[in-house]
């Protein structure tokens, strides 16, 4: 059963409310977030990007890099721009995206959960990635940016986090990038024990995303067992920032692909092979999926609809009803000979969050063939996560992102 405790948040004063919390440190470069803090000296990209404080041309993975991130999360907390709670808290987060909304509970997951597979992945890491955030965790002595965990539905959870939201004001309102940002503390002692104890019900939670933030803050802790013989398990290492959502607020967005040539054939020889396994079917306007097994398909400024033929449907086994393998599995790979996404500098990927347009403007200037995906679902995720396997690259998009520095977990008291 599913750890998750409060803890002692460090987190924006009020009047920072707004300009301390920033979007995660991978949805940009450094030079894009140089850009992004400009008249800002809170944001919190100073310590999540904490190489745009140093020389342009500062290697990212430098000493300095991490120790300028100390240095910065230390003068924000010194200065009273973070402040800390006196008691261990719960934190309700709520965002609003569209008119959409989704509510998770911020508090701190376990690493024996993760080790035990309580906690579920998805993906793998690469290990590059995990050294990087092991460094910043490690030399910040700090969680600083969440994890995004989804669970199955509890209504007892549900019940105490809708009961606090009606009874108490939130302490943060703000909007930013577009999306709603409402901070509620659940600071009372016995909601608290309460929330802990029926998250003890819950049997698994799952990595909806930040799987190398997740791996590398459970590494931290494990080297800070190694360095503490006589460790408790109750120290503040042995657990790391979440926001645990249940699945059913949760949206997954289209993950499209964009891909560069034909591999050789002409257009009307492609379509020809794809009506092999996909009914085809020009369009007059933008396609956008509207359920599983479709697809839309621009070329040359056209249209398309793609529908899989019976034949190559299996809804049985977890990774092969996934769109995304049968895109892979049956035009990718035979057609275009795109065997390794990951890899191919011959397709990339554009979150959904950036619409169809994004397709026409990529086929119009560097890319000759575009696929319009049907999002993947989070019982697909779960699904997978179930049954110990991994997702194929680029499946799902989650919008919107949790913002760092709203809350600070340090790994020592």
């Amino acid at each position: 059963m599913a750890v998750f405790r409060g803890f002692k948040a460090f987190r924006p004063s009020a009047d920072k409310q707004a300009l301390i919390p920033a979007l995660p440190y991978d949805v940009m470069n450094s030079d894009e977030a140089r850009e992004m803090v400009k008249g800002n000296p809170y944001s919190f990209l100073h310590v999540d990007k904490a190489e745009i404080d140093l020389p342009s041309g500062t290697d990212i993975y430098d000493d300095s890099v991490y120790e300028k991130a100390k240095e910065n999360l230390l003068c924000l907390e010194d200065s009273g721009a973070l402040v800390q709670d006196k008691s261990n808290c719960f934190y309700i987060y709520r965002q609003v995206m569209n008119g959409r909304a989704q509510t998770g509970i911020a508090g701190c997951a376990s690493i024996d959960d993760y080790m035990n597979n309580v906690i579920k992945k998805h993906e793998h890491t690469l290990a590059k990635k995990e050294v990087d955030r092991i460094r910043h965790v490690d030399t910040c002595d700090a969680n600083t940016g969440p994890i995004f965990l989804t669970y199955r539905k509890n209504n007892h959870i549900n019940d105490i986090v809708n009961a606090w939201i009606r009874n108490h004001e939130p302490v943060y309102n703000f909007t930013s990038d577009g999306v709603l940002q409402t901070v509620w503390v659940v600071d009372d002692s016995e909601a608290v024990a309460e929330l802990s104890s029926l998250f003890e019900t819950v049997p698994f939670m799952y990595i909806a995303d930040g799987h190398h933030r997740c791996a590398s803050a459970v590494k931290v802790g494990q080297m800070r067992r190694e360095a503490k013989a006589d460790y408790t398990g109750e120290e503040e290492f042995n657990f790391f920032l979440a926001v645990a959502f249940p699945d059913e607020e949760l949206e997954i967005m289209d993950y499209n692909r964009v891909v560069r040539d034909l591999n050789g054939l002409s257009v009307d020889e492609f379509i020809s092979v794809l009506s092999d396994k996909f009914i085809v079917t020009k369009q007059s306007e933008r396609y956008k999926p509207a359920k599983k097994h479709t697809f839309g398909m621009l070329i040359k400024n056209q249209w398309y609809s793609l529908e899989a033929k019976d034949k190559i449907i299996n809804d049985v086994d977890p990774i092969e009803r996934l769109d995304v393998s049968m895109l892979q599995e049956n035009i990718l790979s035979p057609i275009l000979n795109i065997t390794d996404p990951k890899n191919d500098d011959r397709i990339d990927f554009i979150g959904g969050i950036r619409g169809l347009s994004e397709l026409e403007k990529r086929t119009s200037t560097d890319m000759e063939l575009a696929f319009a995906m049907y999002p993947t679902t989070v019982e697909d995720l779960m699904a997978i996560a179930d049954a110990d396997l991994i997702m194929p690259p680029k499946s799902t998009w989650f919008e919107p992102k949790l913002l760092s520095g709203l809350f600070i977990h340090h790994l020592t008291d």
